[in-house]
């Protein structure tokens, strides 16, 4: 699934690099400013895909003193960036072009460059569209679009797909802005279709800072998967009650789990700690994405301190 993402956004940088340097020249030529926000859009994307891929890239580094549990989380901080920086800069640049244009406007010159470039355009994001869509498509299962991207924990699939679908959507508004604005000799179409892709790049921006930020605070399993995790533990014979499960995405395929639970009585402290592997076994052949287990033993009675002490010492805080 990581290659499948890397792969989205390869696609999206180099479409969406050589995307911004047709726009820019066609705007300079035409002097459309619904080509000139296209072009910066192509450029917020060219950005971010760079830095979608350095968050995967710091993502990978080994757990170290100061990050014993890794660096899995630094992809959705620059997922968070990404999304200030559609918001800041397309949105807002988008949105100061169009304003700009309006209060002054210019006559515009023969749009055929402009056609040639948003077909040129249209082509291109297309072909990232299919290959972010293969990678989220994949994750996203028989769930509806926007159900996935609210509970996938993998930002660069629904990211670049997003990004992709706006960037089509911003062609055509950017399309018609020309279109009307050259056949009814109206140079005010061409800014309001500017300030049009702005507010779609700003309502982009907040839905995806949105969704981030839950990932980046420390977001866990769904309660149906928690309630499925928690009937799971509670099949081996040694636990006679679990008491609280609890989840934490370190990374989108890293997950960290916390179990409080009554281990049945009459164990010994040696197989307290048989059940603590055969429970570990079990929650990772059937959640493989859960690397670090934690027990928590609940007191069992207060005559029996001795052995409580022993369970404790066995179970309490370990994990792998």
């Amino acid at each position: 699934m990581a290659s499948e993402s890397k792969t989205a956004i390869y696609a999206a940088l180099l479409g969406n690099l050589a995307i911004a340097v047709t726009k820019i020249i066609a705007a300079s030529i035409t002097g459309s400013s619904a080509m000139l926000s296209e072009a910066i859009h192509s450029i917020v994307d060219t950005g971010n895909e760079i830095l979608l891929l350095l968050g995967l890239h710091l993502s990978k580094r080994k757990a170290d003193i100061e990050h014993p549990y890794g660096h899995g989380r630094e992809l959705y901080f620059w997922s968070l960036i990404v999304a200030l920086g559609i918001f800041a800069i397309g949105g807002g640049l988008s949105l100061y072009e169009g304003i700009s244009h309006i209060r002054h406007p210019e006559p515009m010159t023969d749009p055929f460059w402009n056609y040639v470039v948003l077909g040129f355009a249209f082509v291109f994001e297309s072909i990232s569209l299919v290959f972010g869509w293969r990678a989220f498509s994949r994750k996203k299962g028989r769930q509806g679009i926007i159900e996935a991207m609210h509970t996938s924990k993998d930002p660069t699939t629904f990211i670049v797909t997003f990004e992709d679908s706006a960037a089509i959507l911003g062609l055509l508004i950017a399309a018609g802005g020309v279109y009307f604005g050259h056949t009814l000799n109206n140079p005010y179409f061409d800014g309001v279709a500017s300030m049009v892709i702005g507010l779609m790049l700003s309502l982009m921006a907040a839905f995806l800072a949105y969704e981030t930020k839950g990932l980046l605070i420390g977001e866990g399993y769904p309660p149906q998967t928690l309630r499925q995790l928690r009937e799971l533990i509670a099949t081996d014979k040694g636990v006679e009650r679990v008491n609280r499960v609890l989840t934490m995405f370190l990374g989108p395929e890293e997950v960290m789990l916390t179990v409080e639970l009554r281990f049945r009585r009459e164990l010994s402290a040696e197989e307290v700690r048989t059940a603590i592997s055969r429970v570990k076994d079990l929650v990772r052949d059937t959640y493989p994405e859960i690397k670090r287990i934690y027990f928590a033993a609940e007191s069992l009675c207060d005559d029996d301190r001795q052995k409580e002490e022993e369970i404790e010492h066995s179970s309490t805080a370990i994990g792998l």
